[in-house]
């Protein structure tokens, strides 16, 4: 294969890429995860700072209640969250090996 073909199908690996829906969607997905990765590290972040004020003040069943719902949230955004994340860098690192199997062939 001469150069300036390898330089147009690596061009047209890359625009199929940014084209392709799969890739698409797992981007979409990534950016949602890592928002829910956010949002429930802050909320076991404020449980913990709830545990502390409680225990520094009068504890009381308002405090547990809030310490139980952040955590809680924080649980069930974290859950799925971080397995879609794995699973995401997976299927990337499994397409990366493909793409690089397939370029040493060429």
């Amino acid at each position: 294969m001469s150069e300036q073909n390898r330089d147009d199908s690596t061009s047209l690996q890359a625009n199929s890429s940014a084209d392709d829906p799969v890739r698409q969607r797992r981007t979409s997905i990534a950016r949602w995860t890592t928002v829910a990765n956010r949002l429930g590290y802050t909320f076991y972040g404020i449980a913990i700072v709830l545990f502390v004020i409680a225990f520094i003040v009068d504890w009381s069943s308002g405090f547990s209640t809030a310490i139980t719902v952040c955590l809680v949230l924080g649980s069930i955004l974290l859950a799925p969250a971080i397995v879609l994340g794995y699973a995401i860098k997976a299927a990337e690192r499994e397409d990366a090996e493909i793409e690089n199997k397939r370029r040493n062939r060429e």
